[in-house]
């Protein structure tokens, strides 16, 4: 089939990462994917929330989007007086993928958010949120390893995201807006630097899926991620 933007079905939709975007945070980027494009900061805090073991960092994150980053606006969470469940859902992804790139004692007893403020959304909003955290995070921990807060880099591997899905029965990697909103099978993979697998999130929208489906999307998010984290190493200049 020939996909919306002209890319064939393995390819990734032009990507960017801008380190350095904001310049109070400890760590920050804006990841631009295709037309998605979203904002991560990380900032640091001496404490940790009550539940982390004494001795222990901790590493969250929270997630929005913009009232007009969609193609109708929509009402900011705080209109609504609580966290909507996509959101909530979201930004629990993004801090369990991030944290299992930590080694929390290194750590120490502080604890690092990561706001990712989606600007535009055009489908990969929460591998794009992953992706740039990962980034944001990284520069964070750098920058209190070169203060001298932090003895050593808690930095155990490195973590990224990217979707694939079946379209009209076809396999295709990073789905854009019209092509999410029209997938058959919807998945969410992430990944650490050495290829395994942090979280899985598959749906079958239109009907279900065979495990063979699955294997192939999972191997086509490797290929999309392995092409990430190139673009993650050229970010943090390395």
């Amino acid at each position: 089939m020939e996909r919306i933007d002209g890319r064939a079905w393995d390819q990734l939709r032009p990507m960017e990462i801008v380190p350095g975007f904001n310049q109070f945070a400890e760590g920050s980027c804006l990841i631009r994917c295709g037309n998605t494009m979203v904002l991560c900061t990380a900032s640091v805090e001496e404490k940790t929330p009550p539940h982390v073991p004494e001795g222990e960092g901790w590493v969250t994150a929270e997630y929005s989007m913009l009232p007009r980053a969609n193609r109708e606006r929509s009402k900011r969470d705080i209109s609504k007086l609580k966290l909507s469940p996509r959101s909530a859902e979201i930004q629990r992804l993004v801090g369990r993928a991030l944290r299992a790139a930590v080694d929390m004692k290194k750590l120490g007893e502080r604890t690092i958010t990561i706001d990712c403020d989606v600007l535009q959304g055009d489908g990969g909003t929460r591998t794009a949120s992953v992706t740039g955290g990962f980034v944001a995070l990284s520069y964070a921990l750098h920058s209190l390893v070169e203060r001298g807060v932090l003895s050593e880099m808690p930095l155990t591997t490195c973590v990224a995201a990217i979707s694939a899905g079946i379209v009209d029965d076809q396999p295709l990697l990073d789905l854009c807006y019209e092509e999410d909103s029209a997938a058959q099978v919807d998945l969410n993979c992430v990944m650490t630097g050495e290829g395994e697998i942090v979280e899985l999130q598959g749906t079958g929208e239109g009907r279900a899926f065979t495990i063979e489906e699955q294997r192939k999307l999972v191997d086509l998010c490797a290929k999309g991620i392995r092409e990430v984290q190139a673009i993650q190493r050229a970010a943090l200049g390395g």
